[in-house]
């Protein structure tokens, strides 16, 4: 069944039952009972099976997870995507992951912000506590949730939390599984061989990764069914390993884009400017390069043709002329981060309120981790800021331009090699400009400054009288300004002294303790030495926290906040 039918099949049994049994969303209940637990430090990987018939891309955002956390059942049927998560010991001591749910625009009338977040899980999640999501959802709204996790407590190097289905009985599910059905009866507390409940959560011991790993659909373009008449001088068409873009011809490029009417003209890149168009009833945007820039043209094009993430800019297709080259990507309706933070009110835009930036800012990190740690070839962005993060129609953030992508390697690597010096002042390592050595601690730091962007609204380089820049000082770099202010801060009473350097189109409207926690990543991102920065994934644990958190500050504002009437950010 599509997840979008079987979504709206469960909303309406909501609607329907006024939330009765059908759809419990206590902690607590027989439906959906987390595992007790002790010790409160622990975490382990847990794996989650949940009904899959779509879109990874879906399946990332639902349960925050990169492409490498993916495997699926296809043979099976129905079919099951395996999600891994990690699991952690609570507060409340349980086990529970966590994760966050956009509401849709289409919800019952009757339904809580609960009800709608955690029909869409299957019987794989519950609110956290409080009564923050027992009011009706705001479409659009972001929802934090707990996802019913284990760790194994016996001789087993897995749990998977599965959902209990019409017609499942502990001998089907030891055969599907390959776990025992005394592993099975062990891991769940049943004396014997128990009737399996419908919608019950059961946890099914594994020692190996379930599933094999997932294929994404393919985009909705399909491939021109005539060769391409104008190839590149020189140009090795197999340099693609896996997928091959969709070959546009030029005469397509032409009428999308008006002739490249200025009226299309989104803005101008590093290696050429960028339009809107409309391929075969798809918008898209098009950079335009001229064929000097054939090595860039080339590295974007193999970048792009091998990773595939939520958090990253899709390429769909290339076209040539003689003298041009045309990298074909997906629109981001509402352009650049840049555009959203410095003076936005000129560019008609609406300021980001908090939740939206440490969201951002989550997205570009999970892409940056991608890259780094989970392709088959790692990556090095080199030109990680703000006008290289988009933002898409629901504001999630893209990673885009990689056309000065370049293998990675590690900072503390013998093998890193020296390289010339690319990318934009005010974003870049203070080792790579010394030295020239690229490493994925480049992009950290980068990153960083894109974090000091998202707290004070300024430029990369600050221009005088900007914050905490003196009357005579014509430019300094803003990791310089915010460094030299975070100096003496080493606690979240400080953030009050550092009014001057936090956003005002923020209007005071965030929580104390978590812009302090952004702003401490941030300057540990971009420490003078890259051995003390940390690495992305630790970047990702830290923003998935300050979110979570965040979510909750905004849920204890109630209705009477700007926050919640939709005056910041468009909300």
């Amino acid at each position: 069944m599509p997840p979008r039918r079987r979504l709206l099949l469960l909303l309406l049994a909501l609607a329907c039952s006024g939330g009765g049994a059908a759809v419990d969303t206590a902690p607590g209940n027989a439906t959906s009972s987390p595992l007790a637990c002790s010790e409160l430090s622990r975490v382990c990987t847990a794996f989650l099976a949940f009904p899959a018939a779509g879109n990874a891309s879906v399946l990332q955002s639902m349960f925050d997870a990169s492409p490498a956390d993916l495997t699926s059942d296809p043979a099976a049927s129905p079919g099951y995507a395996f999600v891994r998560k990690n699991c952690s010991c609570l507060a409340s001591r349980t086990y529970l992951a966590n994760t966050t749910y956009t509401v849709p625009s289409a919800v019952p009338l009757n339904a809580t912000a609960a009800q709608v977040a955690v029909a869409a899980y299957a019987g794989l999640a519950v609110p956290p506590p409080g009564g923050a999501l027992q009011r009706p959802p705001r479409p659009g709204a972001v929802v934090a949730l707990h996802l019913i996790c284990g760790c194994s407590s016996g001789p087993w190097n897995y749990l998977l939390s599965y959902v209990g289905a019409d017609g499942d009985t502990v001998e089907s599910l030891s055969s599907r599984f390959g776990a025992s059905m005394d592993a099975i009866e062990a891991a769940n507390g049943m004396p014997g061989p128990d009737p399996i409940s419908t919608g019950k959560v059961y946890y099914i011991p594994l020692n190996s990764v379930p599933g094999q790993p997932y294929a994404a659909m393919s985009s909705a373009l399909v491939p021109a069914p005539a060769p391409i008449q104008n190839t590149l001088p020189g140009m090795v068409v197999d340099v693609f390993d896996r997928e091959k873009p969709i070959v546009f011809t030029y005469e397509e490029i032409l009428a999308s884009t008006d002739l490249f009417s200025d009226a299309n003209l989104l803005g101008h890149g590093t290696y050429g400017s960028v339009y809107y168009g409309v391929l075969r009833d798809q918008e898209v945007a098009i950079k335009r390069m001229t064929s000097t820039n054939t090595k860039e043209f080339i590295v974007e094009m193999k970048v792009l043709c091998k990773v595939h993430h939520a958090s990253l800019v899709e390429l769909i297709g290339y076209a040539a002329s003689k003298d041009e080259l045309f990298l074909v990507y997906e629109y981001s309706q509402k352009g650049s981060l840049k555009n959203h933070l410095h003076d936005p009110q000129s560019k008609g835009y609406t300021p980001l309120s908090w939740i939206y930036r440490v969201q951002i800012a989550l997205d570009a990190a999970r892409g940056l981790e991608y890259i780094h740690e989970h392709t088959k070839d790692h990556y090095v962005h080199r030109d990680i800021k703000s006008s290289n993060i988009l933002l898409d129609g629901s504001f999630r953030a893209k990673i885009s331009d990689f056309g000065l992508a370049k293998l990675g390697v590690r900072s503390n690597d013998a093998e890193a090699s020296v390289t010339k010096v690319v990318g934009t002042f005010g974003y870049l390592a203070p080792e790579y400009l010394r030295d020239g050595l690229a490493t994925a601690k480049c992009d950290v730091y980068a990153f960083g400054v894109v974090l000091f962007e998202l707290i004070s609204g300024k430029e990369a380089i600050t221009k005088a009288g900007a914050v905490g820049a003196s009357s005579n000082s014509e430019r300094r770099s803003l990791a310089s300004v915010m460094l030299t202010a975070l100096r003496n801060c080493h606690d979240p009473t400080c953030v009050g002294s550092l009014k001057d350097c936090i956003d005002p189109n923020l209007m005071d409207l965030y929580p104390h303790d978590c812009i302090y926690q952004m702003a401490m990543l941030a300057k540990q991102c971009a420490d003078e030495d890259p051995v003390l920065r940390p690495d992305m994934k630790q970047a990702v644990i830290t923003l998935s926290q300050i979110l979570l958190s965040s979510i909750e500050w905004e849920a204890t504002l109630g209705g009477n906040s700007q926050v919640f009437s939709g005056l910041v950010a468009g909300r």
